[in-house]
């Protein structure tokens, strides 16, 4: 059992909670039972996954998974998970998983595109409901929060392994991209005439989402085809 603080694998873990190591490290936490069950579900990569004793005792199918698909398990004392972790209170298990190889996601019949979006636990939020409304992917601009935030995967409530996502360099000209190939595109703006339940979102549909404070730029609202609010 690892118990020092000082151990070569905590000090890596415990760098993972900042976004430049895990560009650097090519990898990012995973935090929690629920967050393990469904990488595990979808045949996620995972390199490490830690756990205290009373997590083994009372999850012993999943830490049998654990066991048998990922390269190292490690159990830890609650002090060591706890340095590890992102969270206050954390449950007992942490596990670090390869980053994904970025890829281009094919025309969508319903997506989202993020511009500059800050806040993790918003990002979760949209990528659960996203899933949830059984939308194709989400795109996001370069200078939004990183995709692998802890608090994104948490807020995601799992979901984030289950749509596919995007990081693009020029999200604005892959917007164009899509539309030139029949993307209807729907800016979300608070100036907009139509309800969102007004607009058609049958045909193929990239819906346009901006920034926390700022909302989407001009050049963004420019390229619409409708725009939409919520009243």
């Amino acid at each position: 059992m690892l118990t020092s603080l000082q151990n070569p694998l905590v000090k890596q873990l415990r760098k993972l909670q900042q976004a430049k190591e895990r560009r650097s490290q090519q990898m990012f936490l995973l935090e929690g039972t629920h967050l393990l069950e469904e990488a595990c579900a979808v045949g996620c990569p995972l390199a490490i996954v830690c756990c205290t004793a009373a997590w083994q005792e009372r999850h012993p199918q999943l830490w049998a998974q654990a066991i048998a698909r990922v390269p190292r398990v490690e159990l830890v004392s609650p002090e060591v998970l706890q340095a590890i972790a992102t969270t206050q209170h954390p449950d007992g298990v942490v596990a670090t998983a390869h980053r994904p190889t970025p890829t281009a996601l094919p025309v969508p019949g319903l997506g989202i595109a993020l511009q500059t979006l800050q806040d993790p636990g918003n990002l979760g939020t949209v990528i659960r409901t996203a899933a949830a409304a059984g939308a194709d992917g989400l795109w996001l601009s370069a200078d939004s929060v990183d995709v692998d935030h802890p608090k994104v995967l948490r807020a995601s409530a799992g979901q984030w392994f289950r749509l596919p996502m995007a990081v693009s360099p020029n999200l604005q000209k892959e917007i164009g991209q899509f539309q030139s190939q029949g993307v209807q595109v729907v800016a979300t703006l608070p100036t907009a005439e139509l309800t969102y339940w007004e607009a058609d979102l049958s045909k193929p549909t990239l819906i346009l989402l901006g920034n926390e404070g700022a909302g989407l730029s001009p050049e963004w609202a420019e390229l619409a085809d409708v725009g939409v609010k919520i009243p």
